[in-house]
């Protein structure tokens, strides 16, 4: 494992997500983060955006690409309601001989090493654990681990965002937070086209005719304004080939079948039923 020595302690680092992620389509959502990150000038800051829409539309994937444009090591932070400040920063650890080592958190890692940090659904979040970041979102750009008593600052190269789904908060953003994590970019469901990219790279194996249908209802569904995604569109496609390959049946009734399994029996009106 990495280690670092900040103050005289020794902190250990995180690795790195290294993850087959490829962003399709929607170029200007691409160009837009890389904006917000950019720096003008020695004494300019990049911002901290928030990428907003709903589950599975692909904030993460476009955070992870445009870091990956950047050639920046990557690290995901993943936030959960019990998220505490000591694991966002410095968690202690009981190692061999019953030593204490303390361990660098994802965030931390990138901090140190001028990676980029995405921390994923940050709107889980308590206050509490937010305010514990309040200094690394501002001009200050730094950390504090009372459990280590350490102060950590952010490197020159370090950039972070959040990413945040828009009808599953936990907890509402503390307004002192809102106005460090901007700007807000929102990300809406792919056209059409996008989508059976974004299926054809994720399923190479499957066929052609499934994703189509798979598209065919990931649209209807958008255009009521559905929660279905193109996570659950990869999901459906890949529980369908199954399906007409183990038991023969037709594509339609197998799409039938996998939607209703899958997502839910009210999520079949929105497919095209099999002839009888």
């Amino acid at each position: 494992m990495r280690t670092v020595i900040i103050e005289g302690v020794e902190i250990h680092l995180a690795h790195p997500d290294l993850l087959p992620l490829d962003w399709v389509g929607q170029e200007d959502l691409l160009r837009q983060l890389l904006s917000a990150w950019m720096v003008l000038a020695d004494d300019d800051l990049p911002l901290n955006p928030r990428l907003i829409g709903k589950p599975g539309v692909g904030k993460t994937t476009l955070a992870y690409a445009a870091a990956r444009r950047l050639g920046r090591e990557v690290y995901i932070m993943q936030a959960t309601m019990d998220t505490r400040p000591e694991d966002l920063i410095i968690t202690p650890v009981v190692g061999n001989a019953s030593q204490i080592k303390y361990v660098a958190s994802p965030l931390v890692t990138a901090m140190v090493r001028g990676g980029v940090c995405i921390l994923d659904e940050g709107n889980r979040m308590s206050e509490k654990s937010w305010a514990s970041l309040a200094p690394l979102l501002d001009q200050r750009r730094y950390v504090e681990s009372i459990v280590a008593g350490v102060k950590i600052p952010a490197h020159r190269d370090f950039r972070v965002c959040a990413t945040m789904n828009d009808d599953a908060s936990t907890f509402e953003i503390p307004e002192y937070i809102h106005s460090r994590i901007q700007p807000q970019i929102f990300i809406d469901f792919p056209e059409r086209n996008e989508e059976m990219t974004i299926l054809k790279q994720n399923l190479p194996f499957v066929e052609d005719q499934v994703l189509s249908y798979v598209v065919d209802f990931l649209q209807k569904a958008h255009e009521k304004d559905e929660r279905y995604t193109v996570r659950d569109g990869i999901n459906v496609a890949r529980y369908a080939a199954k399906i007409v390959r183990s038991e023969g049946l037709s594509v339609r009734s197998a799409l039938a079948r996998s939607v209703s399994m899958t997502l839910g029996e009210e999520a079949s009106r929105y497919i095209e039923k099999p002839e009888m």
